[in-house]
């Protein structure tokens, strides 16, 4: 019998979806470990590296077990980079518990996934991310960081559909990030952007995990 297949896992644990469209909804995240960016303004720095090795079944059951006290329909893959490692055996099994499946992702990487919900995050400098993403991403999330500007904004705008929202979303709340998503939201609105939005992260103003 082949061993089961395992995921590196850094926490697992249930909140409420702080980013997004999909703001203020009961979600379990699994956070994987490992990132091929490393972003210096990351806030989830810790889940670059580390982990401990979990069988996909065990995650399951983990997850199942917290639905017990807190139900809910979401489950939120998120890192570090999800991709880096192969989420499609956990994915299946979270399937058959009837679950949605939203995946956090800077979209560097790809391979077919069968999820309810892409939130594509690309980051500086290149703001890359592979041409699937193009129609699968349901939202694009823009940190607001100093090397975000107008032509970046512009040229995702263009890439995707209209209706997927461009999200500017201010660096860990600080304050010169929160005045550069409005002064760039502004800008993005008197030059007839259209579904440019600022967003926030809400369990950190509610100071939740």
């Amino acid at each position: 019998m082949p061993p089961q297949p395992t995921l590196r896992i850094v926490e697992i644990f249930p909140s409420l979806q702080g980013e997004g469209l999909r703001q203020g909804e009961p979600t379990i995240f699994v956070r994987l470990a490992g990132c091929n960016l490393k972003c210096s303004f990351c806030d989830t720095k810790y889940a670059w590296r580390g982990g401990s090795e979990a069988s996909v079944s065990d995650i399951a059951v983990k997850v199942e077990n917290i639905r017990r006290r807190f139900p809910v329909c979401w489950v939120c893959l998120t890192g570090g980079e999800p991709f880096l490692q192969d989420l499609r055996p956990l994915v299946r099994l979270l399937k058959k518990q009837k679950l949605k499946i939203q995946v956090e992702t800077n979209g560097t990487i790809y391979y077919p996934l069968p999820a309810d919900w892409f939130a594509l995050s690309p980051k500086p400098k290149s703001y890359s991310f592979r041409p699937e993403f193009r129609t699968l991403t349901d939202e694009v999330k823009l940190v607001v960081s100093k090397e975000l500007n107008e032509k970046i904004i512009k040229k995702m705008r263009a890439t995707f559909p209209t209706e997927v929202p461009i999200l500017l979303q201010p660096q860990s709340h600080r304050r010169w990030s929160q005045e550069r998503a409005v002064r760039l939201f502004n800008k993005a609105c008197t030059a007839g952007l259209e579904n440019i939005r600022v967003s926030i992260q809400l369990h950190k103003v509610l100071k939740l995990r």
